[in-house]
């Protein structure tokens, strides 16, 4: 069965290593959902959140390939177990009157967004939800805003939560 998939490696921070564990996928025609990438506490390893959909048998033998490369040090399933989880994304509206304006100073509020630029025709919103949220508002946007938005959307980091709640 085909579901999303949620996995996070540490990995040697060195030239090439984002190219060999992106190519393991490719190579099991598998289509990253998302990948992120950033350094962790300590600057010779790096940390991959790897989000994709997949059935059971091909993410086991994915996992299986990633644990016997050499460059990745840990792997961590997030599928089922509890995690924090944040993804950014950028919304740019354009075109917007100042009814527009007052509107999206309060719809900012009610989803909990940022307003970090403006001038007297576009706004620009930062969201740092979950990837469900973020879609929501993608959803809401693309009622109320036809045709006068622009979406930029950084990949997901996560860290396994301390107690069992998501």
């Amino acid at each position: 069965m085909m579901k999303k998939r949620w996995i996070s490696l540490l990995v040697e921070n060195e030239v090439g290593v984002l190219a060999r564990i992106s190519g393991l996928f490719s190579g099991k025609s598998y289509n990253l959902n998302s990948l992120t990438v950033g350094p962790t506490e300590d600057h010779t390893i790096s940390r991959m959140t790897i989000s994709l959909t997949g059935d059971d048998r091909t993410f086991e033998q994915i996992k299986k390939q990633l644990n016997r490369s050499v460059e990745v040090i840990k792997v961590i399933d997030f599928t089922n177990i509890a995690t924090h989880m944040k993804e950014v994304m950028y919304l740019k509206l354009t075109n917007c009157t100042e009814q527009d304006l007052v509107e999206i100073k309060y719809i900012t509020e009610v989803f909990g967004v940022t307003l970090v630029d403006y001038d007297r025709t576009a706004v620009l919103i930062e969201s740092a939800h979950n990837e469900s949220k973020n879609n929501d508002l993608i959803r809401f946007f693309e009622k109320h805003f036809v045709n006068r938005f622009e979406i930029v959307r950084g990949g997901s980091v996560a860290i396994e939560a301390l107690r069992s709640c998501h």
